[in-house]
């Protein structure tokens, strides 16, 4: 049997073209949304040659097909046509709708489901690059480093041209649309004044006037995430709303003039200056939990920090420990990014326990791995945004774990990334303690996740 002939049974399996109302794809899998579950006929499914397994999870019809997944896709899209990325079923036979945290969850497994090999790759050499340097095996100062770093942080500061990219195709708009937003963002003379309004400078400026009237607010938008992916759904209307109203004979040129032109200053003006003052309200707010309770703070910071990292606002909390470093000597935030991550590692080590297919290992295991040398991305957005009960396991251990430092008072009094080969920072009257926290946090997250996730692939 061909692909195309497996396509053809897997759609009259799961109650044919009109059941779908979506369908999309990971690393190793055709995802689905349908209309009624009750249609699917999972026994034929997995008996299909090719198909590695069939699950229901999280509100989505699953067929594991392994690293063949794309062939599969592009004959899945040529069988359906625009199905495979609109709704196809009439409005009144449409499913409930989800809840705003599994709709949310689910765009950004969307959006970042085609990039995680980018972002898993980068994020490995990046965890054992700060390895190597927390163990003195090289000189971070060294020219190795820096060839190694570009290649391994680039991914990352460029992230907003990816997430563009991929926030098009789930949003049904144009991809280079989106990829000149996303380069608004970090066009360099916004991130000069950025910098420039970071380090004091007597020059620098915090926003720059279009028609000396509307702000254009100063921000580095490197590595952000909620406002690329916000602006690009808000482009996804604005260029339909356009191409409504723009006559034939005038929307070659003018249609995506007006677009790009009127999403670039909403997202300049609105959509980037917000979601970076989310950020920063996340900071004060946690300034403040710190003078209620240093374990009422652990425990609230816990809890918040894998959204955080998920939103990317997780970059709001750095300043507030260079702050402490600075004022204090010494900090007790980032001991609480370090468990955040290892409660990620070991929700993330346990979903590859369970896996049973090899394709499905071979994707989570890096990812495992990147968390615990301290690059969380690959696991957060590549396997725990899929399985939102492995999320909530991560989120309780890191809460609990954070907690448990804090009482004890577990500091530090250096900047280092928070890895696994960041503990020799720890070396001295709280080093049991930060010992005894990731072991609680990697054991508590393996456990509750292995409890509540059931994989069936």
């Amino acid at each position: 049997m061909g692909t195309r002939d497996a396509i053809n049974n897997i759609i009259h399996l799961i109650g044919g073209a009109d059941n779908i109302s979506k369908a999309w794809h990971c690393m190793t899998r055709l995802r689905f949304s349908l209309i009624d579950e009750n249609k699917i006929d999972q026994s034929a499914i997995k008996k299909i040659p090719g198909v590695l397994g069939a699950q229901i999870q999280s509100d989505q019809f699953q067929i594991i097909i392994g690293p063949q997944v794309n062939s599969w896709y592009e004959q899945l899209t040529n069988v359906l046509g625009s199905a495979s990325e609109q709704s196809t079923a009439p409005a009144s036979q449409k499913k409930a709708r989800k809840s705003l945290v599994s709709m949310f969850m689910d765009t950004v497994s969307g959006v970042f489901g085609p990039i995680v090999p980018a972002i898993a790759g980068a994020g490995m050499i990046k965890g054992l690059l700060a390895g190597l340097i927390a163990l003195k095996v090289v000189s971070a100062k060294s020219d190795t480093v820096i060839v190694i770093d570009l290649i391994a942080s680039g991914v990352f500061y460029f992230l907003p041209f990816f997430l563009a990219i991929s926030a098009a195709r789930i949003f049904k708009t144009n991809e280079y649309l989106a990829a000149a937003v996303a380069a608004c963002f970090m066009y360099p003379s916004l991130i000069e004044a950025a910098k420039m309004l970071a380090s004091h400078s007597p020059d620098a400026v915090d926003a720059f006037y279009f028609l000396n009237v509307i702000p254009v607010s100063v921000f580095n938008y490197a590595s952000s995430v909620i406002p690329v992916i916000f602006s690009v759904l808000a482009l996804s209307y604005i260029h339909r709303w356009v191409d409504k109203f723009m006559p034939d004979v005038l929307k070659t040129v003018f249609t995506p003039t007006l677009t790009l032109f009127l999403a670039a200053l909403v997202a300049l003006v609105v959509i980037g200056p917000l979601g970076i003052y989310l950020g920063k309200a996340l900071a004060w707010f946690i300034e403040g939990l710190f003078g209620v309770s240093a374990s009422f703070a652990g425990l609230v910071v816990g809890a918040i920090r894998p959204v955080a990292i998920l939103t990317g606002m997780h970059h709001a909390m750095t300043p507030i420990a260079l702050q402490n470093f600075t004022d204090r000597g010494y900090d007790m935030l980032m001991p609480m990014m370090f468990m955040a991550n290892m409660a990620i590692a070991g929700s993330t080590f346990a979903i590859w326990k369970q896996s049973k297919s090899r394709e499905e290992r071979a994707v989570v295991l890096p990812a495992a791995i990147s968390a615990l040398l301290g690059i969380t991305e690959p696991a957060l957005f590549g396997v725990l945004t899929r399985y939102k009960k492995a999320f909530i396991a991560a989120t309780i251990a890191s809460s609990i774990a954070s907690a448990f430092i804090a009482f004890f008072g577990v500091r530090l009094y250096g900047y280092i990334l928070s890895s696994i080969f960041s503990l020799p920072a720890y070396i001295g009257p709280y080093f049991i303690f930060a010992l005894m926290g990731v072991a609680l946090a990697l054991g508590l997250s393996f456990t509750l996740t292995t409890v509540l996730v059931r994989e069936k692939a």
